[in-house]
């Protein structure tokens, strides 16, 4: 396994997710706005950190079959879990949380058929544009409780319905573009 700093970059993103729903968890049972703060923190670094493994992997050329695995893995798992939480709190609607994770299901299911045809369909702008709404929602959604008579959760739930409309969007496109592909090896 190639554990060079790009791919751990991205496992520490991964082992952010338990930290942050272990904070979210305590929240919820004690509701202290300390934890929502802390885990929103603990989001911000991990979500810093797919930054600097991109960065880090092209710039010194350590990108690894083991790094295209895993970040859009570390991904799905920081923003699936964080989405969850938020809905075991009762501080997003459920229905936004299924049409997302439903999404990004079906997204890697296309990507698993494409490969298995030898045709890989890559993360397009519209994905990358994605993931940056849904990192930005979930910062002050995460946060929620007002701090110097500001309220971020107003702020995160329409950041979160622009997050929402890319999904479906960015969704759609890979649709039609693993079906164009389809239609092609047919």
């Amino acid at each position: 396994m190639n554990l060079n700093l790009a791919n751990m970059l991205t496992i520490a993103r991964v082992f952010a997710v338990p930290v942050i729903v272990v904070l979210l968890s305590i929240e919820h049972s004690h509701q202290t706005v300390l934890s929502a703060y802390l885990a929103s923190g603990v989001f911000v670094l991990a979500s810093l950190t797919d930054m600097a493994d991109g960065y880090v992997a092209r710039r010194q050329n350590l990108i690894t079959n083991l790094g295209k695995f895993l970040d859009p893995l570390a991904d799905k798992l920081l923003i699936g879990s964080s989405l969850i939480m938020l809905v075991e709190l009762s501080w997003v609607p459920a229905w936004i949380v299924v049409v997302i994770i439903c999404r990004e299901l079906a997204v890697t299911g296309m990507r698993g058929v494409a490969a298995d045809r030898g045709v890989v369909i890559a993360a397009d702008s519209l994905g990358k544009l994605k993931t940056i709404s849904q990192t930005l929602a979930l910062v002050p959604l995460l946060a929620h409780y007002p701090v110097f008579g500001f309220d971020p959760h107003p702020i995160g739930m329409i950041l979160l319905y622009v997050a929402l409309g890319l999904t479906v969007f960015s969704g759609g496109n890979y649709l039609y573009n693993f079906y164009k592909n389809w239609l092609q090896l047919e």
